[in-house]
């Protein structure tokens, strides 16, 4: 048994944050359908053609290469169905599934889903006990209600691409991980939240999840400090982002980069003491020349070992550290190997394929990746057949009509 058997979830999404959010609620055990439109448009013909290889445009294959790979990682453990929602017959399709799901999932920007007629007040009539939770960058009301954005913008917008880089420096371009990953944990925190109350209550709700909010809540402890005691979290001026010699990132011998973390001053102490410098044991939050002092001699002292010499001396002195890793590193860390993070499944074109392992480790009811991502509509036949009944002279006849 997994913990979310019995859930049905509708993924609206089309994108890899929620995609990423499904997968989750995929991985512990619920049935994940996405819904997408048939593969008929001009945009789909051509992201088809260019994940073959064919056409000339790196940056447009590039992109859809990507997109490709967001869809093969996040899209496990989920059936697929094609709907045209801008049809009636598509929409009373949708309708009928959405009677016996639990959860709707949308990732549109607010309008979207009323004007194709598949929104929270439509859908609650026909199912009082959905829980429909809708993702978008800033929410159904206020000035940016109708703003496009991407993750750059949220995490700027937010306060926090202004904390990320050296002193001094510009900002930098973090990976996109900070307001799309954020959101899609929000969304299935308040998805799961609200299948708790519907237990209570008999009724499904809207959960509302935006991604500026979701990168304000994570920077909840450093905004807290400004709007009571007005502290401003500068890049490269606090004890978190590089600050201070005991919370920093060091270059090694072969050029590559090392992490001491040492907050704690049981910490800081051990690391003083291991490389024989007692003397700055006192100086841990000391400003000024001596905390110069003591970065530049760490900066020379981690220049003279490798980065693989530095946390094999180290690594048993009880003292916060981390080796800066490339992609091509992290799975041949002993640990990382150990803790059978990463997981082979069988493709059926591919053959072996590896995906990240599931990170909620559920001792009585753990999740399990059962399948691998779906092609487009691939189970859009059995869904109609074997969920909704439809005969399959049916199926065809919607098929011929471009409704699925």
């Amino acid at each position: 048994m997994m913990a979310l058997e019995g859930i049905r979830v509708l993924d609206l999404s089309t994108t890899g944050p929620g995609n990423f959010s499904t997968m989750i609620l995929g991985d512990l055990g619920a049935e994940v359908i996405l819904v997408a439109p048939p593969a008929t448009s001009d945009a789909r013909v051509s992201a088809t053609s260019y994940a073959k290889g064919e056409g000339s445009d790196t940056y447009h294959w590039s992109m859809t290469n990507a997109l490709k790979i967001l869809a093969g990682s996040l899209n496990r453990n989920k059936k697929s169905i094609t709907l045209n929602l801008k049809a009636t017959d598509a929409r009373n399709i949708f309708y009928e599934l959405a009677k016996g799901a639990d959860v709707i999932l949308d990732g549109f920007r607010p309008g979207v889903t009323e004007r194709l007629g598949v929104d929270y007040q439509t859908i609650r009539k026909i199912n009082p006990k959905i829980i429909y939770c809708s993702m978008s960058g800033y929410g159904y009301d206020g000035p940016y209600r109708d703003l496009p954005g991407h993750d750059i913008n949220y995490t700027a917008l937010a306060g926090a691409l202004d904390m990320f880089g050296q002193r001094d420096g510009p900002p930098i371009v973090p990976m996109n991980i900070i307001a799309d990953w954020s959101a899609s944990l929000h969304v299935v925190i308040g998805i799961l939240a609200a299948l708790a109350a519907r237990q209570k209550t008999g009724y499904g709700q809207f959960v509302e999840i935006t991604y500026l909010e979701s990168v304000l809540s994570l920077l909840n402890p450093f905004h807290y400090d400004y709007l009571n005691y007005g502290t401003v979290y500068r890049r490269g001026e606090t004890a978190f982002n590089g600050a201070n010699p005991f919370y920093d990132i060091y270059q090694t011998k072969d050029r590559k980069y090392f992490t001491i973390g040492c907050n704690e001053p049981q910490f800081w102490e051990n690391l003083c003491r291991v490389l024989g410098r007692d003397d700055f044991i006192p100086h841990q939050f000391t400003q000024g020349a001596k905390k110069e002092e003591i970065t530049s001699w760490l900066k020379e002292t981690l220049l003279t070992k490798t980065r693989d010499e530095w946390f094999e001396f180290l690594k048993d002195k009880n003292i916060p550290i981390g080796k800066v890793y490339s992609s091509d590193e992290v799975f041949n860390d002993p640990h990382i190997i150990s803790r059978q993070i990463v997981v082979e499944i069988d493709h059926p074109t591919e053959g072996k394929i590896k995906h990240i392992g599931i990170p909620f480790r559920l001792s009585d009811t753990p999740g399990k990746i059962r399948s691998v991502a779906p092609e487009i509509g691939q189970h859009t036949q059995e869904i109609l057949t074997e969920i909704l009944q439809y005969s399959k002279e049916n199926v065809a006849k919607l098929k011929e009509q471009n409704i699925i």
